[in-house]
C-alpha cells in the first residue's frame, strides 16, 4: 500500500507559502490507518525500548495504538500548562513562532529507554525538545518514528548528527 496516496496536501495552511500534509485523510481510511500502525510496530522491533512517548497531538494517534499492540507504557509530551502534576519543560522554536512541551517528572525514569513516534518532521525542532525531554528526566531515547518526513526542510539530517535514529514511513519535500 502507498500510504503517499492516503496524505492530503493543502496549500498556504497554516500560513501562505506552507504546503500543510494532512494526516486526516489516511486516519480515517481504515486500511491505510492500520497498516500505518503495523509499519511503524515492524520498524520499531529493531530497537530496544521499555516506554513509547509522542508528541501532542497527533502523535498520540499513533503512539497509543502501537503502545496497546507492543504492551509498552505511553507516555504523552504535551504542551506547555496540560499536565497536572509536576512537569519538565523545554521551549523550542519552530517554523513560524515558538513553543513549550512538557512531560510528568514521574513519567520517565533512569533505567527507561524511549522510543518517539510523531506524525511528521520538519525542521525538527519539537522532535528535538522532546528528545531533551526524554533526556532532563534521565531516560535515553532509542530512536524517532515518523510517518512524514519533510527531508528538505533538514529535520531528520539535524537529529541524525547529534546521533539520533530516525525511522519514517512516507517522505514528502517541505515548503
Amino acid at each position: 500500500m502507498n500510504l503517499k496516496e492516503y496524505i492530503r496536501s493543502i496549500p498556504d495552511y497554516p500560513k501562505k507559502g506552507i504546503l500543510f500534509r494532512d494526516i486526516t485523510t489516511l486516519i480515517k481510511d481504515q486500511n491505510a490507518f492500520s497498516e500505518t500502525i503495523n509499519q511503524i510496530v515492524e520498524r520499531s522491533k529493531k530497537y530496544n525500548f521499555t516506554k513509547i512517548a509522542a508528541i501532542e497531538s497527533r502523535g498520540f494517534v499513533f503512539a497509543s495504538a502501537v503502545s496497546y499492540i507492543l504492551k509498552k507504557p505511553f507516555i504523552m509530551l504535551r504542551k506547555k500548562n496540560k499536565l497536572p502534576a509536576d512537569v519538565h519543560s523545554i521551549d523550542f522554536e519552530l517554523e513560524y513562532g515558538t513553543a513549550t512541551i512538557e512531560v510528568h517528572k514521574d513519567s520517565i525514569e533512569e533505567s527507561d529507554s524511549v522510543l518517539i513516534i510523531d506524525d511528521l518532521i520538519a525542521t525538527g525542532g519539537t522532535a528535538e525538545a522532546a528528545a531533551k525531554l526524554v533526556e532532563i528526566s534521565k531516560g535515553k531515547v532509542s530512536a524517532f518514528i515518523f510517518v512524514i518526513n519533510l527531508f528538505d526542510l533538514g529535520g531528520s539530517d539535524n537529529l541524525i548528527k547529534k546521533n539520533y535514529k530516525i525511522e519514517n514511513l512516507i517522505e514528502f519535500p517541505g515548503h
